[in-house]
């Protein structure tokens, strides 16, 4: 198999893409994370802190969920990771402690984030109380008022949330306004990013921190199935950590990986080499290569970029990404809750959509065992399905 999903070179890439574009101004705060970093993960008292709290207050490990009714219909065996059953309700928890655990240790007494859909701004405000931080999350005008019980969440947790209203008021814009309060407050501040973006080493951080998806759901599938791998591994893709931690587990075998975008945030899909957010990567440009808007129904995918790991594996061909529409979305969210009783985030169920639409023709052969990644659950997209299912 391809020799990915390593640690990066030493300048942060994954082949062509990743390294660190940051102000000269970031450049000795980067520096330092990654060696608080690499310092941390070698430490076994560290791993085990993280561990601890995974297991007692994120409730790791996750379960894995046969889709029995849905696997009947389809024609293929089904097997949900419920990351939607993490506390917060998302795999945002497994980066947000690991980051916070490290801010600790390297004297910080603030987290900033930034949020889309509102579930890493949420796993950071309940880490910033449970360790005693203060917290700051920006969050696009946009996405506030499409995810207002998310945003009341990380004001009852004790985090001030930032409304950003330049841009196109959504997740691209609240990293550009996080980052650039880091720029003035990095004596005391740790800028928690959310995804596999950004400078060196957070794309490779915060793939680590997400790694103990695929690890955990190798072991129990291994147990599950009498091949012991699945044929294809599913998970949807904005800027990628939920895909990245579980490909990790699958990366070195002979599993399919499957990411799924938003057709109006296809970055992978759509876009050409450029710099977004400290990393080069592939990023939705328009003609004079300016970054272009993104669209999606789910604020955590409404993203013009991609990690830059994401982006290698698709040039090197080991990852596939698709893409699925909108209205795909809103029916895949309402099959899940009518066969199976789960109600996924609206980004989960682009990877949902996908399995509905491939399942039985060559992309998804009957008879084939898929894993898939279910990031999140729907609690926050309430108001807009009750609006988009009418």
């Amino acid at each position: 198999m391809t020799m990915v999903m390593r640690e990066p070179t030493a300048g942060g890439r994954f082949g062509e893409y990743g390294g660190r574009y940051v102000p000269e101004s970031l450049i000795p705060a980067c520096l330092a994370l990654e060696e608080a970093f690499r310092d941390a993960w070698a430490d076994p008292a560290f791993r085990q802190e993280l561990d601890g709290y995974r297991r007692t207050y994120a409730g790791r490990p996750t379960a894995l969920t046969a889709a029995r009714n849905l696997s009947a219909e389809l024609g293929i065996t089904l097997l949900l990771k419920r990351e939607d059953l993490a506390h917060t309700g998302s795999h945002k928890i497994n980066n947000v402690l690991g980051q916070a655990l490290l801010a600790r240790r390297m004297g910080k007494t603030r987290l900033i984030a930034e949020t889309g859909a509102g579930q890493h701004g949420v796993a950071t405000a309940t880490a910033a109380a449970l360790f005693g931080l203060r917290a700051t999350v920006y969050m696009g005008e946009r996405d506030i008022e499409r995810q207002a019980l998310n945003v009341f969440r990380m004001h009852l947790l004790g985090a001030e949330v930032v409304p950003v209203t330049s841009g196109s008021r959504t997740l691209k814009d609240a990293t550009n306004e996080a980052m650039r309060n880091w720029v003035s407050a990095v004596e005391d501040t740790h800028f928690c990013l959310g995804s596999v973006a950004g400078p060196h080493p957070y794309p490779w951080m915060v793939r680590e921190f997400q790694r103990v998806i695929g690890e955990e759901a190798r072991g129990q599938v291994a147990a599950e199935l009498s091949a012991g791998l699945p044929d294809v591994v599913v998970a949807c893709v904005g800027g990628g950590s939920n895909a990245a931690g579980t490909f990790a587990g699958f990366v070195d075998t002979t599993a399919r990986l499957v990411g799924v975008e938003a057709a109006g945030g296809a970055a992978v899909s759509g876009g050409e080499p450029g710099v977004l957010h400290g990393s080069r990567s592939l990023v939705l440009q328009d003609r004079h290569g300016q970054v272009a808007e993104a669209h999606s129904i789910a604020a955590g995918l409404d993203y013009p970029g991609v990690g830059p790991e994401h982006a290698q594996l698709g040039g090197l061909g080991r990852a596939r990404y698709v893409t699925v529409t909108d209205d795909e979305v809103l029916v895949a969210v309402r099959r899940l809750a009518e066969r199976e009783g789960i109600i996924c985030a609206l980004e989960s169920a682009h990877a949902v959509a996908w399995v509905l639409r491939a399942a039985g023709t060559p992309e998804l052969p009957t008879g084939s065992t898929v894993l898939l990644t279910l990031s999140g659950r729907g609690d926050k997209d309430m108001v807009q399905l009750m609006e988009g299912l009418r």
